[in-house]
């Protein structure tokens, strides 16, 4: 059991202040080509089950390079491989705007999926290194406001830069202007703690194999896909779906498709500032963060499916927004639940090999909407079997994880002395 307290000083906060503008950069870059999606399919003459494979084709390596980033962030120091990832990450973004075709773009993001891998692995890292329980709901919060404000950036901005731009134009300011984040987190960046060593004799970090035999684990991961899944059709097809099945204009798409990002960021800040008033007060973080995710999850389901088959587009809006509020309950406390789950130790990867799992949401979410799309020439279907998911995603948070606990990995205690920060 790690005996030092955490106690976040002022640079703290100010790396948590960039990290937040950093998700929300990560997320527009994911989200962008959901807004250039009609332009592309125009341009480059794709159908909608291509479309379908190139917005998810992000996840395929975001996925599966999960497993390393999580093996990286806990060998070196988290805070200069996050530097790269993002240096990595941007830099595809903006040679999105030059590519010639299909594959060039297909490519591209599998560059960006590779690199935005490490981010969450550290997100979580940083957080459980300088962050204590009682404000770790706030830490992610701020971390998933940012990542909710992201695509309603870069809805509201993409659609006019693409105005302003074209859709290439639109990447290569993006991912140009991203770099510059860069500058002021190498300043700070020596001065943050970048690891918890463990120096206690014979102790070692929990091993994947260990990591995987919990039944938590899979609890988590089973829930995380789930969310996730949600969120990539959300993420990848609103934008289309707002132009395309409700006939909206431009003007009118930057506004409609952002509101809902934005409500489901405003609500992810409350909710994750509201669990830890709870736990403030004395109620278990565990059955706190467990009910928020799920309660979370229960009610997108609820105003998913009703708001993609109603008539009226008014009507639509308000249970759409509804919807993605209940989702900031879920996504702003599960992070913070695995956190707690799995210990400072196992955190990073834990996290790792859980957000590997989950993504794979990331790859069926988009293509299997495309091709109900394609078949049905409608969203229902779509809309239909992510609300089914989500259910399944409610079973893994409360029946397969349990009752909430932190793991006790098979290691010697640690006294005070035996833990330090670089």
């Amino acid at each position: 059991m790690d005996a030092t307290p955490l106690r976040p000083k002022s640079l703290h906060w100010i790396a948590l202040a960039l990290l937040v503008l950093s998700v929300c950069i990560n997320y527009a870059d994911r989200g962008n080509l959901g807004v250039a999606a009609k332009s592309i399919e125009s341009e480059l003459h794709v159908r909608p089950d291509q479309l379908g494979i190139l917005l998810g084709s992000f996840s395929l390596t975001y996925a599966f390079f999960q497993i390393l980033a999580g093996k990286l962030i806990d060998h070196w120091n988290v805070n200069w491989v996050y530097a790269a990832a993002f240096f990595l990450w941007s830099s595809a973004t903006g040679l999105t705007g030059l590519a010639p075709g299909f594959s060039a773009i297909l490519a591209l993001r599998l560059v960006l999926g590779a690199s935005e891998s490490v981010a969450y692995p550290a997100y979580s890292k940083m957080i459980v290194i300088s962050f204590p329980e009682q404000l770790r709901g706030t830490a992610n919060a701020l971390i998933d406001a940012g990542s909710k404000a992201g695509p309603a950036l870069g809805v509201l901005l993409g659609v006019k830069m693409i105005e302003w731009f074209s859709w290439r134009g639109m990447f290569f300011v993006i991912g140009a202007a991203s770099l510059f984040w860069l500058l002021p987190w190498c300043l700070i960046a020596h001065r943050l703690p970048g690891k918890r060593k463990i120096v206690a004799s014979g102790w070692t970090a929990p091993s994947y194999r260990e990591i995987v035999s919990q039944r938590a684990l899979w609890g988590t991961a089973l829930g995380l896909f789930a969310g996730n899944y949600a969120w990539f059709l959300f993420l990848n097809w609103l934008p289309y779906y707002f132009e395309d099945e409700r006939h909206y204009t431009k003007d009118r798409l930057a506004l409609f498709a952002s509101l809902p990002f934005w409500a489901v960021a405003i609500s992810s800040m409350l909710f994750g500032v509201l669990a830890d008033a709870l736990i403030r007060r004395g109620y278990p973080a565990g059955r706190v963060r467990q009910t928020f995710v799920c309660a979370g999850l229960l009610g997108c389901a609820a105003f998913m499916l009703p708001a993609v088959s109603v008539s009226s587009d008014l009507l639509a809006n308000v249970l759409l927004i509804v919807a993605f509020i209940f989702m900031g309950a879920f996504s702003s406390n599960h992070w913070a639940f695995t956190q707690m789950l799995s210990g400072p130790h196992a955190a990073g990867k834990w996290t790792g090999f859980q957000n590997c799992v989950g993504n794979f949401a990331g790859m069926a979410a988009p293509y299997i909407s495309g091709v109900a799309l394609q078949a049905m020439h409608s969203f229902f279907t779509a809309f239909a079997i992510a609300s089914a998911i989500l259910l399944f995603g409610v079973l893994g948070y409360w029946v397969v994880v349990g009752k909430p606990s932190e793991i006790i990995w098979n290691r010697p205690l640690t006294t005070p002395d035996q833990v330090t920060y670089s």
